[in-house]
């Protein structure tokens, strides 16, 4: 199968002259979800931010469905079918659940918005109980919700997201992942950074390891959840990074 994203080769960092990731490559394919683990400073999250458009790729190549999207604009990685979920500050505490989905549906037609609205709601339950409560008052796994139903307004067909277990209850993260695991058996892919290893081996496809901005291991999520390797560095402290 050939790969949705494909990302080659690519350098990045917060300066230009002082790259975090040297030279990383992977794949995500159509309908897989993709985990990126790693001790702290292993350029997870900058690597994400620089496929996002967040930050500036200064070589190397990022391809979506075949396009060319290497430091496309963050605003414009909607039209190019991938959408972002930051670790934090991914939802507006002042605005309602409702008012947060017009947000993200504002470039929709008014009938457009509403069917994915109502589709986010029958994906999402508790958003539409509380619909019309500030997403303030939200707990940090309806938050998270929140954050992934509104991105998915506008169909796309990779979705990103940056470590979506932080800060959760065990409870609420298995749930989490429940979430996510529907949506690629729905058709979306899948890729993210994520700091509970151990939960993130047991439902991605396949899962890259990081280490000093480059890509340590990678293969399939059952078979590195046995790695000695991995699971003496990467599986300590109760399953996180450390």
């Amino acid at each position: 199968m050939s790969a949705l994203l494909d990302v080659r080769d690519v350098v990045a960092g917060y300066k230009p002259d002082l790259p975090i990731i040297h030279g990383l490559s992977l794949t995500v394919a159509p309908q897989e979800m993709v985990t990126i683990i790693g001790p702290n400073g292993a350029g997870k999250s900058t690597l994400i931010k620089a496929l996002a458009g967040v930050l500036t790729v200064s070589s190397g190549t990022v391809r979506l469905d075949g396009r060319d999207i290497t430091n496309l604009p963050t605003h414009r990685m909607a039209e190019a079918s991938m959408a972002y979920v930051p670790q934090v500050a991914n939802v507006f505490t002042t605005l309602t659940i409702n008012e947060n989905l017009l947000v993200g549906a504002s470039a929709l037609s008014k009938a457009e918005a509403k069917t994915r609205i109502e589709r986010g709601y029958e994906a999402f339950p508790d958003l539409k109980r509380y619909r019309d409560k500030k997403a303030g008052v939200l707990s940090g796994g309806q938050r998270q919700m929140l954050a992934v139903a509104r991105a998915l307004l506008t169909g796309p067909r990779l979705l990103m997201l940056d470590e979506p277990s932080a800060g959760l209850s065990p409870l609420m993260v298995s749930e989490v992942f429940e979430r996510l695991k529907a949506l690629v058996e729905d058709g979306v892919a899948i890729l993210m950074v994520e700091q509970n290893a151990k939960a993130a081996l047991a439902i991605s496809h396949r899962t890259y390891v990081f280490a000093e901005g480059r890509n340590r291991i990678d293969g399939p999520s059952a078979a590195l959840a046995e790695d000695p390797e991995v699971t003496s560095i990467y599986l300590g402290a109760g399953g996180r990074k450390r």
